[in-house]
Order: structure tokens, then sequence, then C-alpha cells
């Protein structure tokens, strides 16, 4: 198998970005977790206290010959709304912050993905920060959220499909084939 890397991103609640980031070709793994915060350990209760300074962030291994750290950058930039300054949707606080987490080597990456954004949106601009922190798992009951609980969850059922949709309409080379 070839040598697969990391990326870590924020885009709002982690199981929308989980459920995204788990269709896309060259993904090999998904994890929800809380990064760029202050407190060592945080749970999902203190993280959502908004007191803690963690992001809800998912950390993406992926196979770079499948897909680049551009494209999957590219992929997160285009499935949430970069422009909400600490929110998503009804999801508000710094918890759910536009952030990308870059890993070394990454940061200019991650610079190029905002700025494509916003040239391709001439009008709007990205509030999407790139940032540094710690990685904190999350708890287990939060990991592969959408594929379980996530299917009777009336939030999820609200806010996911249509992020489904958006990487089905408008990233369809980067979509994993169906099953």
């Amino acid at each position: 198998m070839a040598d697969t890397e990391t990326a870590i991103v924020a885009g709002g609640c982690f199981w929308c970005t989980e459920a995204v980031m788990n269709d896309v070709v060259g993904v090999k793994s998904v994890e929800s977790g809380y990064i760029g915060g202050d407190a060592p350990d945080p749970t999902y209760k203190q993280v959502c206290s908004g007191t803690t300074g963690h992001a809800e962030a998912v950390k993406v291994e992926f196979d770079p010959a499948e897909i680049s750290l551009a494209d999957l950058l590219d992929v997160f930039m285009g499935t949430h709304d970069p422009t909400q300054l600490n929110r998503q949707g009804n999801d508000v606080g710094t918890q759910y912050r536009s952030a990308i987490f870059p890993l070394e080597g990454q940061e200019d990456e991650a610079r190029a993905a905002i700025e494509r954004w916003n040239a391709d949106h001439a009008g709007e601009q990205a509030v999407t920060t790139i940032e540094s922190g710690t990685w904190y798992p999350a708890e287990d009951y939060h990991q592969e959220y959408w594929e379980g609980e996530g299917q009777r969850n009336p939030y999820c059922l609200a806010t996911i499909p249509p992020k489904l949709m958006k990487l089905r309409k408008s990233f369809q080379k980067h979509l994993k084939a169906e099953a």
C-alpha cells in the first residue's frame, strides 16, 4: 500500500465534515477530534461550552497518489461555508470555526486553498484560519457517527445530506465509487 498523508481541518460540526470526507476518493480514514485549544484532553461537553478554545475537527488520512492535498483542501473548502465566522448554520461558537491545521510542510497548500476559494467566489471572503495545535481524538461515540447514530439524529438528517449533495455535485471526480 502506498504511503499516506494526514490533513486536519475544521468546518463546523465534525460529524458533518467526517461524513463528507469519508466519501472522498483516496481517503483511508477519518477521525473526529479536537484541536486548537488550551485544555489538555478536552471532552465533548467542555469543547461545546466554547471555553477551551478547541475546534471540532477531523484528521483525514489519505493516499496522495489518489488525491492531492490541494484537491482534498478544495473539497473541504467547497463543502462547508467558509464565510461564516465562528459558526456553521445553527452551530455557533469558536468550536465551529472554519480552520485548517497544517502539519509540517503543509502551510503553503493551506494558504493556497483559501486563496483559490476566494478567487473562485468573487465578492465573498473566506474567514478560514490557519492554526496549529495538539490533536485530541473525540470520544468513541463520535467516530463514524453518520454511519450509525447520525442516521437517526434529526440534526444530522437536516445538515449532512446537503453537504453530501454539494460533494456529489461540485466534486464528482473526487467521489468514491458507489459500492
